[in-house]
């Protein structure tokens, strides 16, 4: 399935069930194992599940493929793999600790700065 097309079929499936925040990230150059990362935040465990099971549902839909899913028993954090693009689903606190947008978007000479200056990346 054309990348731009997953793509938008998972961000139409995060919205359709109210996920905020939504953020697609480009990871082509900084990664060969995916071309995108999709981040949203869901309220509750409840909807954070709610919203991964929609992703996957609509991707099958559409005849794609779910490789994997990780995080449903909590419902803290889901991760759904889809090959070319792997989406995470966080509960608010969870999103912020990580803070995956700051580290995958950062360049690799910024994140060298950044941990030689001793600053967390």
């Amino acid at each position: 399935m054309d990348i731009r097309k997953l793509q938008k079929i998972v961000v139409s499936a995060l919205e359709d069930i109210k996920g905020k925040e939504i953020e697609v990230i480009n990871t082509s150059k900084l990664t060969s194992m995916f071309d995108r990362m999709v981040i949203a935040t869901g309220d509750s465990n409840r909807q954070v599940r709610s919203l991964a099971n929609n992703v996957q549902e609509k991707v099958k839909e559409a005849g794609g493929e779910v490789l994997s899913t990780e995080g449903e028993d909590s419902g803290e954090w889901v991760l759904v793999d889809l090959g070319d693009i792997v989406v995470h689903i966080m509960q608010p606190t969870v999103r912020q600790y990580y803070n995956l947008e700051e580290l995958w978007q950062a360049t690799p000479s910024q994140r060298k700065k950044a941990a030689e200056q001793g600053k967390p990346e």
